[in-house]
């Protein structure tokens, strides 16, 4: 459930991007028995092969996974058995047609490319020190990019559905908030938006226009912390709002914005490197447009 109109700002696109090593495969360190071969026959799979193929999952999932014999060892019998089918096709020289091996190369590209980038992480990652040092730069010269209108701090609970349940459900849930319930706990057990939920109902601090309009209106008219509005209808169901602070228009401390400054710079430097290196690179090459259209007429005719 998404009652912020919008969160995320639009993300710049670049040729080679941080963001192609996101979940990659190459993203942990090796298991110190990473050789440990656990199935064996013709082909053969080791602890390596799953633990590379285990970076698909997101944590703490993947330790979940893992942790399970019999999951693992049905992970183990399909990278064997795709091993095994890799290795016949191997023997019958399939690599060899022009598709297969073309398909083989751009994997091969897509794998190495992800190490370099990573290497690259590594290389151009900026010391602790001057991290902090450039992160307060950046505040410092832009302390306007910072500024904020009045900002509220609501929790809620959302009671999910347009019906009379989803109603009544909400004003008995209201009438024990006004018999000293605890909201946050409230929220954990009954909110359907599990993202605040998790946080008893908190949706830290936001400007008016940020969430839609009718949760809008009923929390700016809250206006002493600890206020409880009536059930609010929106297109999510119903909410209850409580007030927990306000905060006057201004500019965010620093400390507010630290971390994310902190991850700008970082991203930053290793991005400015990999953007001179790739600049390079598509230096030495050589787009052939003739070669281009043609091979787009090609297409168009088949």
């Amino acid at each position: 459930m998404q009652v912020i109109k919008s969160v995320f700002p639009s993300l710049s696109h670049t040729s080679v991007s941080l963001a192609l090593v996101t979940g990659c495969l190459l993203c942990t360190s090796a298991w110190a028995d990473d050789a440990k071969v656990l199935m064996d026959g013709p082909s053969k799979i080791t602890a390596a092969d799953v633990n590379t193929d285990a970076q698909r999952m997101p944590e703490p999932l993947r330790s979940q996974f893992l942790a399970d014999p019999k999951k693992v060892e049905q992970v183990v019998s399909n990278l064997y058995i795709r091993r095994a089918l890799a290795d016949e096709a191997q023997r019958q020289g399939l690599e060899k047609q022009a598709d297969v091996s073309a398909a083989l190369q751009l994997a091969r590209d897509k794998v190495l490319s992800d190490a370099w980038l990573l290497q690259m992480q590594t290389k151009h990652k900026l010391s602790d020190q001057l991290a902090e040092a450039q992160a307060r730069n950046v505040y410092n010269a832009n302390r306007t990019r910072f500024e904020h209108l009045e900002q509220i701090q609501v929790r809620h609970i959302l009671i999910a559905g347009d019906t009379p349940e989803s109603k009544s459900k909400a004003e008995e849930l209201l009438d024990r908030l006004k018999k000293g319930a605890d909201f946050a706990e409230l929220a954990k057990e009954n909110s359907a938006d599990k993202g605040s939920a998790a946080k008893g109902g908190d949706l830290g601090y936001f400007e008016g226009g940020r969430m839609v309009p009718e949760f809008d209106q009923a929390a700016f008219a809250l206006k002493t912390p600890g206020s409880l509005s009536e059930p609010v209808k929106t297109q999510f169901g119903y909410h209850i709002l409580r007030l927990e602070a306000r905060r006057p228009a201004g500019v965010q401390p620093y400390s507010e914005v630290r971390e994310q400054l902190l991850t700008e710079v970082r991203n930053k430097a290793v991005q400015t490197a990999i953007d001179a290196e790739v600049e390079k690179l598509q230096g030495k090459g050589k787009i052939d447009a003739e070669a281009i259209r043609a091979y787009s007429a090609g297409v168009s005719k088949r």
